[in-house]
């Protein structure tokens, strides 16, 4: 054996002596009462910040989850609003379908204890209110409608008279039109002629100045017939509006009054077509 490896077999010894060495030391104080006292002492002095540690690490833990339950939450809100839209959405049709149906309805009864032959019919589009007050409804000659056929709206209240007829489509002239004109009937038997003017009431002219009008008062179609056939191009009785105002001038034989139409001329949906009633001059029959 070389003095080399002789000196590397001593120091491996001394090595491993020493550990020998440190490891009962070690042990001897780890059984010591006095070196326990002292371990107890250090662990609790450790123990708030371990604590405080362990409670951090819950804390940082417990801020984890409460983010991603936000998360959740607000995905479940989005997903609860979009819901909610879409039911609200539902109603507002349903609503909207069922207040047409109603309407539809009313119109479809008063077809049913009209003495006329009708034609139901909807309002698909309406002319400016400051040029004309015109309105097109979606039937037309296919259906038996022609020009000067009268229209009414719900409760058998006067809408106008139909101008001109395509075979789909008609064009209705209403009562507020400034070239309409209609001999109305006050309840005390008085007439009077009912002219538009394009405002949201009319205008009843040329009614006797010795006759009583009252605010309230329901005017509807005078419906007169003459001699020779000549009949009022509207049937008599159907309503045309009440009075909410009237001017009477004392050195005047005439006064006038104005009337809120019966009919909502303004929104109108729905109306009838009276397709069988012969008003105005009778027709020529041919000489044989």
């Amino acid at each position: 054996m070389t003095t080399a490896h002789r000196g590397r077999v001593g120091s491996r010894g001394k090595v491993f002596t020493t550990l020998i060495a440190i490891t009962l030391v070690m042990m001897a104080l780890s059984s010591n009462p006095s070196v326990r006292d002292v371990q107890r002492r250090v662990a609790s002095l450790f123990a708030p910040v371990q604590g405080a540690l362990d409670g951090l690490a819950g804390s940082v833990a417990s801020l984890g989850g409460a983010v991603a339950n936000i998360d959740q939450l607000r995905s479940d809100n989005a997903a609860l609003q979009a819901a909610n839209d879409r039911l609200a959405a539902d109603n507002v049709r349903l609503d909207e379908a069922r207040r047409e149906n109603q309407q539809l309805s009313a119109v479809l009864q008063l077809r049913d204890v009209f003495g006329y032959r009708t034609v139901a019919a909807q309002v698909i589009a309406a002319e400016s209110p400051a040029l004309r007050r015109v309105v097109t409804i979606g039937r037309g000659s296919d259906a038996g409608i022609a020009p000067g056929d009268v229209v009414v709206g719900d409760g058998g209240a006067l809408v106008g008279r139909v101008i001109d007829a395509g075979p789909a489509t008609a064009n209705v002239l209403l009562i507020s039109d400034k070239a309409s004109t209609v001999i109305g009937r006050l309840p005390s038997a008085a007439t009077g002629a009912v002219v538009g003017g394009l405002g949201r009431v009319v205008g009843m002219n040329t009614i006797d100045a010795t006759e009583e009008v009252s605010v309230g008062d329901q005017v509807v179609t005078a419906g007169i017939a003459l001699p020779g056939g000549i009949r009022s191009a509207y049937p008599k009785g159907l309503p045309i509006g009440r009075v909410v105002d009237v001017r009477r001038d004392p050195n005047a034989v005439v006064q006038t009054a104005w009337l809120l139409p019966a009919a909502p001329l303004d929104r109108l949906e729905y109306v009838l077509v009276i397709t069988d009633y012969e008003g105005g001059l009778p027709s020529v029959e041919p000489e044989p």
